[in-house]
């Protein structure tokens, strides 16, 4: 059973990205077009920027210096006006807490350690007096400020302060990249963990969550609390052993994941395989969590829902003839294609050259499917590009994540898509899945009863937090104030124009010595622009999802700030590390001692990832010098061997793996202490090191917030004004100076897509390619798209949301009657429950409440009984007529009868096996919920296709839903029953050896018991099971 994410379908993923334009672009200005008779080069001054130009008239420079000092003029009215919230009400609210804080701080310095300590006992002690949280909050907090100055040398500011009482009072804190959010984790996760119910602090990846626990997790340890840590590729035990920890690190899949687990038997031959008792399942009840990159995990991640998959039947030539069908058809004859909805539909003629070719009488038949076959193939030609949705690596389609720019590696399309895709591509098409249990993210965390997150852009979805989580978004103040400078958007008619201007920006700020960043939306664009610039000479750095470039990501990142650098990423959210002007010194330290350590602790593997071409280049790990600010003195690289040598004796020449090797040198290059005296030495090696590194890196952050600070170009915007926001973010941290600029065409995606015929009659007004335009009228026409691709994505989450409501609702129930089944020592009353219901159907279905007694056909009711249930063999019509005179009557006797008839059976199982009763009973009722919940889950993706065309007929797709995936859920609690209590009924154990623990005898019976159950009739004449075979059915 493969664990993975499944990507949604094409519907809700990959959009195109898109663009906003802030107000301040041209507010004072209309349409500028300049004069252009003359064609002798020259340039053009706009908004303190410059472009290469033809040369005008004096009448026309007159007009470009006017337009520039109303341009500045706008923007700084803007920048007085825009209404942006500082987070000053924030600071007001807060003050007098934070200022009880403070009064605190003399008396918990004078406090020894052990004294420190204490202090997170005696809390615990009042809170289970049931003292409340917030009363404890200014001295808990207080605690953490002094116990942190300690541990990590670092004192909370009073922002940081005011971050953690927003995320205890369970709201979102929108917090500046830079701020510390890390560190404000703590002091809720650290309040809340008194109560002794545990905290979850959840993180976008391994990394973070492993880095954070081993670095700001050492202050809840000092003070003696117990802090857990959850990675990709530990045990169960190891899981359990984690979560009943007071904090818990955990990645937002891996926490879902393992709620999905808990919850779901794989089919298999062994019982034993099955999570089968309470000590097999590693959560305990959710109780506080606290969400880092809050908007990436529950708005952009919101629409993948976390899927866990078991593999389906063989993968089919069909997707093959397919893509050959896609490769012949062309657009507008054969098919249209919706770019907003990312859908494709077939024209007639599309339909009748497709039945011929596949010598198909209809493409919708359901028995062949021809037509999602084909639709998929379309999908995969026209809106799923190479290079910009998914990258090839080896012979595998890698998806790329449109939201960071990294290879999502073990994801894959589902419903068919990512095998269309591999079709297209003419790679070999991987075994099709089918879903065994999921669950959306917004349903999943809104079962925690205390919710929060902090991130640096938020405020833009606030709208999306209240309506579905309930959420409220608070700005926290920055610490130092934000002195970047957000410049008015250039737009131009053509991308060739606007490609241009990126170019002689990038080149004039090169010049004066900033660093630049430029942001791109696909790998295609990434590599466009690195040629633009390898033309005009300008030296840079290409970060994008390409396995070249991503092997160097630390060392591209770590060089981002230093003078004159030049870095294009694709996208720059959550890279997960702040650039640092001047040079990161840590980065780079630690890149040196990577690049002494690995080559002779790593054993070099054999393969990697193939190629057809050729062999993969021999890993060296070694580094431009060039990125190393100075060279290192020969005292440090003394130091640095003497602790390569040691980590080398004590860990063995060439004895790790990689990613074991890289987790060591993390580790080392940490901030926690460290018990291990390798790890110690080469910590001591490392700090020297970056000791000697910051002398150099600092005298260039010096040149470089002279010369401005780094400069942030966009070039094109994406779907929501918070992705933009988060490339923004990454210039003017702490008080940093920095500045941004967006280039803007009207032939981007979003424009073209959403934009309107608004845009598009621009578009054919303004024929001059090279010249930015300015104007109101494109201004609001340029925010109105935005906006509107905004509410289309935040419309499709929320329909998501909606239709998974009612799974939700269902899975809970099932989830419940699963858990009570786990927990229960004895599952006599639920089986007796069980029987009594299914006597009930039985009759319903074959005599029914409304008939009389004298129509009554008791020959066919004690037919289907005895089929049913051979101890009832002593049933005849005259013993029923004498016993019962009416409906009512017969319905008693007969539950009454099928009660005996259990605890007849019972006795003799135990009779034959003690004890095998209790476990036999228990894996019936598992392994059917598993079963039945599985087939549920794929009939309800069908009703959800189809209740869609039902809104031609004027009917709401979403209580059509509802309606249905109510009676599908009815008639499986109903199967449940049934085949549980048949399946008992019906069970012969066999005992193999005396000497053999229970376990085998139970797994032998097993095979009796679905012999018996294949051929099984449904007693109630009512349901059939979309199962054939495995365990019993009950079909009428």
């Amino acid at each position: 059973m493969a664990a993975t994410h499944l990507c949604e379908s094409p519907l809700v993923k990959h959009h195109h990205p898109c663009v906003s334009l802030s107000p301040l672009c041209s507010s004072k200005l209309s349409h500028t077009l300049l004069d252009l008779k003359k064609s002798h080069l020259g340039t053009f001054s706009f908004g303190g920027k410059t472009f290469q130009m033809p040369k005008t008239s004096r009448m026309a420079s007159r007009r470009r210096r006017r337009m520039q000092a109303v341009a500045s003029l706008g923007g700084l009215l803007g920048g007085i006006f825009k209404g942006t919230d500082t987070g000053e009400s924030t600071r007001q609210q807060y003050a007098s807490t934070v200022s009880v804080i403070n009064g605190l701080e003399a008396q918990m310095s004078a406090l020894s350690d052990s004294e420190l300590r204490e202090k997170t006992r005696l809390f615990q002690e009042r809170a289970k007096q049931g003292e409340s949280l917030d009363s404890l909050l200014p001295e808990a907090f207080a605690v953490i400020r002094e116990a942190s100055k300690r541990v990590l040398g670092l004192r909370p500011f009073d922002v940081q302060l005011i971050g953690g009482m927003v995320l205890h009072k369970g709201e979102i804190a929108e917090m500046r990249t830079g701020e510390g959010k890390t560190l404000v984790a703590i002091l809720p996760a650290y309040l809340n963990a008194l109560i002794g119910k545990g905290v979850h602090v959840v993180t976008v990846n391994d990394y973070l969550a492993r880095r954070d626990c081993e670095w700001v997790g050492q202050v809840p340890r000092f003070l003696g609390l117990k802090v857990g840590l959850i990675q990709q590729n530990m045990t169960s035990e190891q899981r359990r052993e984690n979560y009943l920890c007071d904090i818990t690190y955990v990645t937002n899949s891996e926490l879902g994941f393992d709620y999905l687990r808990d919850n779901l038997a794989t089919e298999t031959e062994c019982i034993s395989s099955y999570v089968q008792s309470v000590e097999e399942l590693v959560l305990r009840n959710f109780n506080y969590c606290v969400i880092d990159e809050v908007d990436s995990i529950l708005i952009d991640e919101a629409r993948t829902p976390l899927i866990i998959s078991g593999p389906a039947e063989k993968p089919s030539d069909r997707y093959y003839k397919a893509a050959k069908i896609a490769a012949v058809f062309e657009q507008e004859i054969h098919y249209t294609v919706d770019e907003k909805q990312k859908t494709v539909l077939l024209t007639e003629q599309g339909y009748e050259d497709s039945e011929e070719i596949l010598g198909v009488k209809d493409l919708y038949d359901p028995r062949e499917q021809w037509a999602s076959y084909v639709l998929n193939a379309i999908k995969a030609k026209e809106l799923f590009l190479r290079d910009v949705n998914y990258i090839i690596r080896g012979k595998e389609v890698l998806i790329v994540d449109e939201f960071t720019g990294r290879v999502m590696q073990g994801r894959r399309w589902s419903d068919g898509l990512h095998q269309a895709v591999e079709a297209k591509e003419g790679l070999p098409i991987q075994n099709e899945t089918v879903t065994l249990a999921s669950i959306s993210y917004q349903n999943f965390f809104l079962q925690f009863p205390k919710l929060c997150g902090m991130t640096g852009t938020a405020a833009t979805e606030s709208t999306e937090f209240e309506s579905i989580y309930k959420l409220k978004v608070t700005i926290v103040p920055t610490n130092k104030p934000m002195i970047r400078k957000d410049e008015s958007d250039v737009v131009f008619r053509a991308t060739t124009g606007k490609w241009r201007a990126v170019v002689v920006e990038i080149s004039r700020m090169h010049k004066t010595g900033r660093p630049v960043l430029v942001g791109t939306t696909s790998v295609e664009q990434s590599d466009s622009l690195s040629e633009q610039l390898q033309e005009v000479g300008i030296p840079h750095e290409v970060l994008n999802a390409k396995p070249e470039n991503v092997e160097r990501e630390a060392e591209i990142v770590a060089q981002s700030g230093r003078l004159g650098a030049v870095t294009i990423a694709t996208n720059m959210a959550g890279r997960g590390t702040d650039i640092i002007l001047g040079g990161n010194a840590e980065f780079m330290a630690r890149l040196k001692l990577r690049e002494m350590l690995m080559p002779r602790v790593v054993k070099l593997t054999e393969g990697g990832y193939v190629s057809v071409k050729k062999l993969p280049p021999k890993k060296t790990w070694k580094v431009n010098e060039n990125l190393f600010p100075c060279k290192l003195s020969n005292e440090k690289t003394k130091l640095a061997e003497e602790a390569v040598k040691l980590a080398v004796d004590t860990w063995g020449q060439r004895s790790l793996t990689e990613l074991e090797a890289e987790e060591r040198l993390s580790y080392s290059c940490e901030k926690a202490p460290a018990q291990d005296p390798v790890i110690d030495k080469l910590r001591s090696a490392f700090l020297e090191i970056v000791r000697e590194y910051k002398v150099y890196t600092e005298e260039e952050r010096k040149k470089v917030v002279s010369a401005g600070g780094l400069h942030v170009v966009g070039t094109e915007r994406h779907e929501s004004r918070r992705v933009d926001n988060q490339l923004r973010g990454r210039t003017g941290r702490q008080g940093d100076p920095g500045s941004s600029r967006f280039f803007l065409s009207l032939e981007d995606n979003i424009f073209r897509i959403f934009g309107g015929d608004r845009i598009q009659g621009l578009m054919r007004a303004f024929r001059v390619e090279d010249l930015p335009i300015e104007s109101k009228m494109l201004t609001k026409a340029l925010d109105e798209a935005q906006r509107k691709v905004e509410n289309y994505f935040f419309d499709i989450r929320k329909q998501l949301f909606e239709f998974d409501e009612v799974l939700n609702s269902q899975r809970d129930r099932v989830y419940t009657e699963r858990r009570r089944a786990l927990e229960s020592d004895n599952l006599q009353s639920l089986i007796i429950e069980y029987a009594e219901l299914t006597m009930d159907d039985i009759l319903e279905a074959n005599i029914g409440s409304d008939a009389s007694k004298e129509s009554w056909d008791l020959e066919k009711l004690i037919k289907k009984l005895q089929q049913y249930c051979y101890l009832l063999n002593d049933l005849t019509p005259d013993l029923l007529r004498s016993k019962c005179s009416s409906y009512e009557d017969l319905q008693d006797y007969l539950r009454r009868r099928g009660r005996e008839a259990y605890l007849q059976k019972r006795d003799i199982i135990e009779s034959k096996a003690p004890g095998l009763t209790k476990d036999a009973e228990r894996f019936l009722v598992l392994s059917n919920i598993d079963r039945l919940w599985k087939e549920h889950l794929q009939a309800l993706k069908f009703v959800q296709q189809a209740v869609g065309l039902r809104g031609y007929a004027q009917r709401d797709p979403l209580i059509e839903y509802k309606l249905e995936g109510y009676n599908l859920f009815l008639e499986m609690m109903a199967q449940i029953r049934r085949n549980v209590i048949y399946s008992i009924y019906q069970f012969q154990p066999v005992l193999v050896k005396k000497d053999q623990d229970q376990r085998e005898n139970k797994s032998s019976t097993e095979v009796v018991t679905n012999g018996r159950g294949n051929n099984n009739p449904d007693p109630v004449n009512a349901i059939e099971s979309s199962s054939a075979a495995a365990t019993p059915q009950s079909s009428a």
